[in-house]
């Protein structure tokens, strides 16, 4: 049985089986990564949870379709490799609220998308998955038959034809792991959140972390986003809106404790792929993240298998890093995010920029 509620003209949100498993497909990188920051970080897991169901739950309603909220996977996979603190990555949410709300109000995405280019994002996501990759390997060799298990575990869920989920089902797997050797969590109030000190983050390693994130988040999160509501749902939702909305999320979610937040085409084609159609699975979505923060303790989170946690990370990042074969410059992809792993992230993005404007000039002079 559905229910179903209009809020305004074409928004709407429904209540059914569907949108029910719709919201699984928005959880199968947003889990992974906090619970991974959650484990080699100072985050907290409580708050990080409490962020992601307001804003899920915020922009269900706001755009009635099934957005995607999930972490700044650029900020998040070098917070991840120890390559930025907590207080570095709160500072690049911070900044990049600024940016994204300015960027949305003035209109001007047109002008930075001819700029960056489409090989030079493929390219940093694909540095991206490298360096998860990186981290994923170093955490499985930890325990290689805890991670031999969770491959298993992958490689049979993948194996029945739900290659989608395989993360997802780790994940649970090592929970259970988690709660057999600390217990059943009570449920328990998170408390104020934490203070990053961000007045001492303004660092070199956050400023390369801004730049690649902003590739990132111009591509994959606004534009290509807008362009998949226009496929999907027939609805126009003009990418500067996406990157106002984002500043907004990020201006108010990073004081209360959560992390860099986005919206996704990722996201939202899994909550489609899983059976979403309105934002209604956003506000179920948005539920289970406040729910599950009650019992996120810090000794349930210290208790999960680090090993398998690599094979997390080793999902996501191939997912993730198979994107560069859509590259219409597949070399300058390649290329950029092998920079990035012995280097850089952000002399890559910012050099591939200048090789793709340089390309470009010499084809149409050609």
């Amino acid at each position: 049985m559905a229910v179903s509620v209009d809020i305004t003209g074409s928004r709407r949100l429904e209540f059914s089986a569907d949108e029910l498993t719709g919201a699984v497909g928005d959880s199968l990188t947003v889990l992974p990564i906090v619970v991974a920051l959650a484990l080699l970080t100072e985050i907290s897991l409580p708050h990080v949870l409490i962020a992601f169901g307001l804003f899920q739950i915020v922009w269900g309603a706001w755009y009635g379709l099934p957005v995607s909220v999930e972490p700044m996977k650029a900020l998040a996979a070098l917070a991840i490799a120890g390559a930025l603190s907590y207080a570095e990555l709160a500072l690049a949410g911070l900044v990049l609220g600024v940016v994204l709300l300015a960027i949305g109000a003035a209109g001007a995405l047109s002008v930075v998308e001819r700029w960056i280019g489409e090989p030079v994002i493929r390219g940093i996501q694909f540095a991206v998955g490298l360096i998860l990759l990186e981290t994923a390997l170093s955490l499985a060799a930890g325990s290689p038959p805890l991670a031999a298990v969770g491959l298993a575990i992958a490689l049979g869920v993948v194996a029945l034809g739900y290659r989608n989920a395989s993360a997802l089902v780790v994940l649970a797997a090592g929970a259970a792991i988690a709660v057999w050797t600390a217990g059943v969590p009570p449920v328990q109030s998170p408390g104020l959140p934490p203070v990053p000190a961000v007045g001492s983050a303004l660092t070199w390693s956050a400023a390369d972390g801004i730049v690649a994130q902003f590739a990132m988040t111009i591509g994959n999160a606004a534009l290509a986003t807008s362009l998949l509501f226009s496929d999907l749902f027939d609805r126009e939702v003009p990418a500067d809106e996406l990157s106002g909305s984002m500043g907004v999320t990020n201006l108010l979610a990073v004081p209360l404790g959560g992390i860099p937040m986005c919206h996704g085409c990722d996201g939202v084609a899994g909550k489609y792929e899983f059976g979403a159609r309105t934002g209604g699975a956003n506000v179920i979505l948005g539920v289970g993240y406040l729910a599950l923060a009650l019992v996120a303790t810090g000794a349930l989170v210290a208790a999960f298998p680090l090993a398998m946690l690599g094979v997390l990370l080793a999902l996501v990042a191939v997912s993730l890093g198979a994107n560069v074969t859509e590259s219409s410059d597949l070399p300058l992809s390649i290329g950029i995010g092998l920079l990035a792993l012995v280097w850089n992230i952000g002399v890559a993005f910012l050099l591939g920029i200048v090789a793709h404007l340089a390309m470009e000039r010499y084809r149409r002079g050609a």
